[in-house]
């Protein structure tokens, strides 16, 4: 009895809320004198052909190029020496084998000198796998002519970033206690 009481109440406290949540709009007349002045706020260009014109008249100096020139040069110079200083280079290689089976990283080797034998081929053991690459690329680009070509005869090769030791880097003599200047 309390139940379907219940039951009966409830649909008609929930019909009664609903008829008491009114909108409340208002009209749009209220907003018939409203006027806002944007002006100070946008940003103005110039005129497209005022600049142009101001850009015409101007003149250049050659001297200006030399100096950049000369500056580039000196500038160039210094990120050369710098790069000297430096023990390894980043590049690209392509790797050809990447495993632990040091039999077939040397039939790799082999079949590469068979294939390709104007290829630079180089075979390096890091424990616990061989890597069989091919070339030192300073960027990918390059590395690109020699994947497509190996890529026919061997489907796993890939190309990777790899740093290598700069040629004709000259290790620094270490300095001794007794050697050092104050």
């Amino acid at each position: 009895m309390k139940r379907s009481l219940l039951i009966l109440i409830f649909p008609v406290i929930l019909m009664s809320s609903c008829g008491l949540i009114k909108k409340t709009a208002s009209p749009s007349s209220e907003y018939e004198n409203y006027n806002e002045d944007l002006d100070d706020s946008r940003v103005i260009y110039p005129d497209l052909e005022e600049q142009v014109a101001k850009a015409e008249t101007t003149t250049k100096y050659e001297g200006d190029v030399e100096t950049a020139d000369a500056d580039l040069e000196i500038a160039l110079n210094n990120l050369k020496e710098a790069n000297k200083a430096e023990m390894y280079w980043s590049g690209y290689t392509v790797l050809v084998y990447s495993g632990i089976d040091r039999d077939l990283a040397f039939k790799t080797r082999n079949d590469l000198f068979t294939f390709f034998p104007d290829f630079k081929t180089d075979m390096q053991y890091q424990q616990p796998r061989y890597l069989v690459k091919v070339g030192k690329f300073v960027n990918r680009i390059e590395a690109l002519t020699y994947y497509h070509q190996l890529k026919e005869n061997f489907p796993s090769s890939r190309i990777i970033q790899d740093r290598f030791l700069r040629e004709g880097y000259v290790i620094p003599e270490p300095v001794t206690d007794g050697q050092q200047q104050n």
